[in-house]
């Protein structure tokens, strides 16, 4: 879900802006995505928490709060070496960046 009264105080309320900042903010995660993927599979802790904190601060800033959500769950799971749930997560990120998509259509 996507907490539209933050996006536009971030925006200074500029649809423009808001539109831009999250295209990057979706074109950015979806390439990192990728990286925690191999991350994951690498079973590398250190590698999936870096990229899902990253992730997380920058969709938290915006009001991504549920890609922000599933971002910091991973991170935790990375940080207990739970990779099976890490892999969870991460097709439940993709799903949430898929509705992130559609919501930032209606901006």
């Amino acid at each position: 879900m996507l907490d539209r009264r933050q996006l536009r105080d971030i925006t200074l309320d500029d649809d423009e802006l808001m539109r831009e900042v999250l295209a990057t903010l979706l074109d950015d995660t979806s390439r990192q995505v990728a990286l925690m993927d191999h991350a994951i599979r690498d079973r590398d802790p250190q590698k999936t928490m870096r990229l899902a904190h990253y992730c997380k601060g920058a969709c938290a800033n915006v009001g991504a709060n549920a890609v922000a959500a599933v971002l910091k769950r991973m991170e935790q799971q990375a940080a207990s070496h739970s990779f099976a749930e890490c892999a969870v997560s991460l097709s439940n990120l993709t799903l949430e960046l898929e509705r992130l998509r559609t919501e930032a259509v209606q901006v």
